[in-house]
């Protein structure tokens, strides 16, 4: 099968997936270690933001981007489909919020649907932590928005600008007065010679 048949079968994903998966150690082995991403998952499509381990937030970041591209897709109509959800969320009242309100969300979102950021280190913690949240989530956004810091370069030139362009338009405006004024007061003196030519006469 080619590229092309394999793209209408899988969607693709608006992440970076790792070639391998990380080494996530579970006294219960491989079947744990699916459980605590399944816990994961739930809590993201829940809470929309969590904190936790960077490697763990990482690894569920994939498989919750996957749950909501094949919502999207495929919708709640599609058995495949729901079978995900029922395993991937372990909370079954978090399926109706996937469906109902998650993909109306993301329905024409040209990017990912994830963010996931990386804390400054803590030398208390022996592993990196991480917050893994959902796009649109009604909490205060993590990294400030710097777009409209004076100082940056772009809008420092951009200021520049403004004022330059106001500078012409000034000029213009004046220079139209003045030529209108200057219009005006030829007619008029053209006006009171004309007045007293007809009055001598007269």
């Amino acid at each position: 099968m080619n590229q092309a048949d394999l793209s209408k079968l899988v969607s693709k994903l608006r992440i970076n997936i790792r070639p391998r998966h990380y080494n996530l150690k579970n006294p219960k082995g491989p079947e744990g270690r699916l459980e605590r991403l399944r816990i994961v998952v739930t809590g993201l499509i829940k809470h929309e933001r969590i904190q936790l381990n960077y490697r763990v937030a990482d690894e569920a970041r994939g498989y919750a981007e996957r749950l909501i591209s094949e919502a999207i897709r495929y919708g709640d109509c599609h058995a495949p489909t729901m079978e995900i959800a029922d395993y991937w969320l372990t909370e079954k009242q978090l399926i109706h919020k996937l469906f109902k309100v998650l993909v109306p969300r993301f329905h024409e979102c040209n990017m990912s649907y994830t963010k996931l950021l990386r804390l400054s280190t803590d030398h208390e913690l022996t592993r990196m932590q991480g917050v893994l949240e959902l796009r649109g989530n009604p909490y205060p956004p993590l990294i400030k928005d710097l777009s409209r810091n004076r100082n940056l370069l772009h809008n420092v030139l951009l200021d520049a600008a403004r004022k330059d362009y106001r500078h012409e338009q000034y000029l213009r405006i004046a220079q139209g007065m003045s030529s209108e004024g200057k219009k005006s007061n030829e007619e008029t003196i053209t006006g009171n010679i004309e007045d007293k030519d007809k009055n001598e006469k007269a």
